[in-house]
């Protein structure tokens, strides 16, 4: 494993668990109950923390195919619930979530940055460190 590979697993890691700690705050911190939509997110996230700090300590960089599809899948949902939080035709076909309706914001930070834009941000973060390894994995065979 290259140095620029270390780095890559390092940063991937790096994300996820800033991530999982920003979630935990909003949710243990200031109170807030998570949607349903926000818990299939931290189903995604929470697992990469576990996963990529194991690959970083095993330089293993052949987990890249794993972060790509917890990151995808993940990222669908954030992207799916940051539509029905700012797309109007999104929002008023919306199902109930639960106790909170994932409609939702309690934040929105210059008008688009809530938690589901958040949590898109870093699954993107990871689904593009995941593919430049593959790719570099690909290189090297």
């Amino acid at each position: 494993m290259t140095k620029r590979q270390e780095n890559v697993l390092l940063a991937m890691w790096t994300v996820a668990v800033i991530a999982t700690l920003g979630s935990l705050y909003f949710s243990e911190v200031r109170g807030y109950v998570p949607c349903e939509l926000c818990w299939i997110q931290r189903i995604f996230m929470y697992p990469l923390v576990i996963i990529i700090g194991v690959a970083y300590a095993q330089k293993n960089t052949r987990v890249a195919a794993t972060t790509l599809i917890f990151s995808g899948i993940g990222g669908l949902v954030s992207l799916y619930h940051y539509g029905i939080q700012k797309l109007a035709f999104l929002s008023e076909a919306a199902p109930s979530c639960g106790q909170v309706p994932c409609t939702g914001e309690y934040i929105n930070y210059f008008g688009f940055i809530t938690i589901p834009f958040l949590a898109l941000i870093a699954f993107t973060a990871i689904a593009g460190m995941s593919i430049f390894l593959w790719k570099s994995l690909k290189e090297e065979q």
